[in-house]
């Protein structure tokens, strides 16, 4: 094990996170990925072309240390985030390995006759269950899954997951705090049975309903950061006296929702002002599906552009007279200030002059002195016990 897990390691080594985000102490692999890939070698290395399905891969790791030291051709990958999809096909070129995987959707195009399926465990029990339910459903009959993480981010209830879907579930032994779950023999689904996902959820506050793919960020409930930001856009309506409320200037015509997860923003948004035209973009696939379906269901689809993208991308410069930004304060699963900090400056260049940042963080993040830099002056609309919310409004030089 440790000879392969060497050339595995010298092999993740060349790979780079570029265009992700990146800091010194980031890499672009983890241990993770080489348990994963060393233990499903034997079964990598005897696979037909074409049989081999990854999800989850974050730069390329699997994918390429599959098809590449390992010898697997027609690797098929599945990345829910945009910029870990792009890292992939550039470590891909450049390693000139382009040619031995292909990008699929979560479903039958990436898992039909799929005989081994490697997984980065994701960071919540809900994309788990999308992704076993429907490895059950559409992967070969003798599929093996070898689903890995590190040991600090993994609990029994991932394995009860498995177990709802697959008769046989082990374990592996811990190696540099990662370890290895291994799923097989697939249950039979009811005839039938409606897939689990998207779940759709309701909110008092709400007059529209909210979906949910597995990997979308708060699921199907309004999180509460988002929750004390559209207050603030709900007094601004109503034309409540403070300042910066809508009635002391002209009311926005131009709404871009950056990071739309379930679309909750972008779709009130929408609602709130009848008359914009409305962005929202997000680079999570699951989370520009559960936007579409938010955004049809509450009749508003038509005045929604949606865009899986990096951050600002789909929008042209000074388009905005408001953006909306919940941002994540974490790269997979790594919490890191920078990612917000990128999404901050970013949202400069889709202001014009006077246009407003509307933007909602956990209050004991320093993003002020930035938001000042980057964008203009900064007012306080509302704060509680966790969370800030804070007009900007973009200066004019």
């Amino acid at each position: 094990m440790e000879t392969v897990a060497a050339r595995l390691e010298e092999f993740c080594s060349a790979l780079s996170r570029d265009p992700d985000f990146d800091a010194p102490e980031l890499q672009a692999f983890d241990t993770a990925d080489l348990l994963i890939l060393t233990t499903a070698a034997e079964r990598i290395r005897e696979a037909r072309p074409g049989s081999i399905a990854v999800i989850g891969d974050r730069h390329g790791a699997l994918t390429l240390g599959a098809a590449g030291p390992l010898g697997a051709a027609g690797v098929r990958s599945y990345q829910d985030p945009l910029l870990a999809e792009r890292a992939l096909a550039q470590n891909a070129a450049r390693l000139d390995l382009a040619d031995r995987y292909v990008a699929a959707q979560l479903g039958p195009e990436l898992l039909e006759g799929a005989e081994t399926v490697l997984v980065q465990l994701p960071r919540g029990l809900d994309a788990l269950d999308e992704i076993a339910w429907k490895i059950a459903r559409y992967a070969h009959p003798d599929v093996r899954v070898f689903a890995g993480g590190r040991v600090k981010h993994m609990t029994r209830a991932q394995n009860d997951v498995f177990a709802r879907y697959f008769g046989e579930i082990s374990a592996g032994l811990g190696w540099r705090k990662s370890r290895v779950v291994q799923a097989a023999k697939p249950l039979p689904l009811p005839a039938g049975a409606e897939p689990p996902f998207p779940k759709w959820g309701s909110d008092r506050e709400l007059s529209f309903g909210l979906a949910a793919f597995g990997a979308t960020f708060g699921g199907v409930k309004l999180d509460h950061g988002s929750r004390l930001l559209l207050q603030t856009l709900a007094a601004d309506a109503a034309g409540e006296p403070r300042m910066g409320a809508w009635q002391e200037q002209v009311r926005p015509e131009r709404v871009f929702d950056l990071g739309c997860g379930n679309g909750v923003l972008a779709v009130s948004a929408a609602l709130a002002l009848p008359r914009a035209s409305v962005i929202a973009s997000d680079q999570s696939d699951a989370a520009v599906r559960s936007t579409r379906l938010t955004a049809e269901a509450a009749g508003v689809a038509e005045r929604i552009a949606i865009h899986r993208a990096d951050g600002a991308e789909a929008v042209p410069d000074a388009w905005a007279d408001l953006v909306l930004l919940n941002p994540p304060f974490h790269t997979g699963s790594t919490v890191h200030a920078g990612v917000a900090h990128r999404l901050i400056r970013d949202v400069a260049r889709v202001l014009p002059p006077g246009g407003e940042l509307r933007i909602v963080f956990n209050s004991h993040l320093a993003y002020r002195p930035l938001l000042t830099q980057a964008i203009g002056q900064v007012r306080q609309l509302a704060r509680d016990a966790t969370f800030t919310v804070l007009a900007v409004t973009k200066r004019s030089h």
